[in-house]
C-alpha cells in the first residue's frame, strides 16, 4: 500500500465532512431566519398567530425546541455545559434584537396615516363615557 492510497478514504471523508458541515449551517441559517420572516407573514396568515408577542412567544419556542439536539451534541462534543448555554445566551440575544428592534424598525411605516382600527358595534362609544 502507497500512501496515496491511504489519504484517498480520509480525503473523501474529509470532504464529506465539510459538505455535512456547509449543509448544517445553511439550515442553520434558514431556521434563524424563518421565525422572523414568518413574522412578517401575519396579515396574510393571521395576526393572533403569527404577529405580535404571540407569534413572539410562538416562535421562540419553536427555535429552542428546534436547538435542543444542537446543543446536546455541542454538549457531547465540548464536554460540559458552558458551551451550549453561551450558545443559548447567544440565541436569546439575537431572538430578543430581532423581535423588539429590528422588527418593530421595519415594520413602523413612514406615512403618517393613523393605524386601522376595526369597525365597533353601534353605541360603543357610548359605554366609555
Amino acid at each position: 500500500m502507497t500512501a496515496d492510497t491511504i489519504a484517498a478514504p480520509s480525503a473523501v471523508r474529509a470532504a464529506a465532512t465539510r459538505v455535512r458541515v456547509a449543509l448544517s449551517a445553511v439550515v442553520a441559517a434558514v431556521l434563524g431566519v424563518a421565525p422572523h420572516v414568518l413574522h412578517h407573514l401575519g396579515p396574510l396568515a393571521g395576526a393572533a398567530l403569527l404577529g405580535g408577542v404571540g407569534g413572539s412567544l410562538l416562535f421562540g419556542a419553536a427555535g429552542l425546541v428546534l436547538a435542543v439536539p444542537f446543543l446536546l451534541r455541542v454538549r457531547r462534543r465540548s464536554g460540559g455545559w458552558r458551551v451550549p448555554i453561551a450558545l443559548l445566551v447567544t440565541f436569546a440575544a439575537v431572538f430578543s434584537v430581532s423581535t423588539f428592534v429590528v422588527g418593530p424598525a421595519i415594520s413602523s411605516g413612514d406615512d403618517d396615516s393613523p393605524p386601522a382600527t376595526s369597525p365597533q358595534p353601534a353605541g360603543h362609544e357610548e359605554h366609555h363615557r
